[in-house]
């Protein structure tokens, strides 16, 4: 399919908000519970503005519709949109420091097929212009396939405390560029 990127714009946040909404209700399912869900949807799922102040924040369209998003970033925070960042976000050293890979949803109608190897595809290049050498990420466990096909390793596994008392389940993974 003729699956086109682009750099997202804030003009995207509603559309990206709703698709990263559906994504996660149609493709958590199997991993977490009603629950966890909807508490991470509340709590950390959503647009990190961040990212698409950097211009590293990309969106995957469908002749003209977003069907996936994600984005890489040079600041320190691992997962999570702006409802989850309550501190400044500072800039990593690409010398010493691994980029960040962020944000992947992609909508439960297109999933498998290519959309998130199509944006990491662009994150890890563009990572890589900006002289980084390495990549993070904290993938959501229906992610953790995908990014373990791609050459991601796990290296931790974390439980995320949600303010309602959930916790969601993240896994730190790692990739030399």
């Amino acid at each position: 399919m003729p699956f086109t990127t682009r750099p997202a714009t804030f003009a995207d946040i509603p559309a990206l908000n709703e698709m990263i909404a559906l994504s996660v209700r149609g493709l958590s399912t199997s991993y977490y519970t009603p629950n966890q869900i909807e508490s991470a949807i509340k709590y950390v799922f959503g647009v990190d503005t961040q990212l698409v102040t950097d211009g590293t924040y990309y969106v995957a369209e469908l002749d003209g519709t977003i069907v996936g998003c994600g984005g890489w970033s040079k600041r320190n925070t691992l997962y999570g949109g702006d409802q989850h960042k309550e501190i400044e976000d500072p800039l990593l050293d690409p010398k010493t420091d691994a980029a960040r890979i962020r944000a992947f949803f992609v909508h439960p109608d297109h999933a498998r097929q290519g959309i998130g190897t199509l944006i990491i595809n662009v994150c890890e290049a563009a990572a890589k212009e900006n002289g980084f050498a390495s990549f993070e990420l904290g993938a959501t466990l229906p992610g953790v396939p995908l990014y373990a096909v791609m050459g991601y390793e796990a290296i931790e596994r974390i439980d995320a405390p949600l303010p309602d008392g959930e916790v969601l389940g993240i896994v730190k993974m790692r990739k030399l560029a």
